[in-house]
């Protein structure tokens, strides 16, 4: 054979082996993706579960609230019907927003604050919520790596041949992002 031919069959072998090791890369990166955001909803879930008891506790102590409590329940029930991250993640800030009402509610009822069940339950949201903080910033930094190679050269062009898409970050809602007003 020819010298040409040898070089021809190298050359194909090179092009087999950087897509096979670029395909392959792409699928662990989507898999840890994956992996990050099922951590995500599990926290998410579990302070889901939480909010019906934090509510029967507060709803002893403030009967007169009863627009508070179906906002919560609401939003609560929109984040267990999401059947997407992307429809989660927006269920999920509506549910922050609602939970920070109910605390500010209970600010208003010393005899709650003092409560062991409320101080129980307001602990366990408090470190799902750090929790929920920290793996989010884990999953967007492994949404980072991901969306990279998807986009990037020369590996965007075996993520395009075989359908790999980016995917979203995990956000704060803009309302979010702004500092409480807290006044005496």
């Amino acid at each position: 054979m020819p010298i040409w031919g040898w070089i021809i069959i190298a050359v194909v072998v090179l092009i087999i082996l950087f897509v096979f090791t670029t395909y392959n890369k792409l699928v662990v990166l989507r898999n840890r993706k994956d992996d990050q955001w099922a951590q995500i909803d599990v926290q998410l879930k579990r302070r889901a579960d939480l909010i019906p008891n934090l509510v029967e506790t507060v709803k002893g102590y403030a009967k007169h609230e009863k627009g508070t409590f179906e906002d919560v329940i609401k939003a609560r029930n929109a984040f267990a019907n999401a059947s997407t991250p992307e429809e989660e993640m927006k269920a999920s800030g509506e549910l922050t927003k609602v939970m920070n009402r109910l605390f500010a509610l209970a600010e208003s009822y010393p005899e709650l604050k003092a409560n062991a069940n409320f101080m129980n339950l307001q602990d366990d949201l408090t470190k799902t919520e750090d929790k929920i903080a920290t793996m989010r910033q884990f999953y967007n930094d492994t949404v980072l790596t991901y969306n990279n190679k998807v986009q990037m050269v020369p590996s965007n062009i075996i993520a395009n041949l075989f359908g790999f898409k980016t995917s979203p970050y995990f956000e704060v809602e803009k309302q979010d992002r702004e500092a409480p007003k807290v006044s005496f």
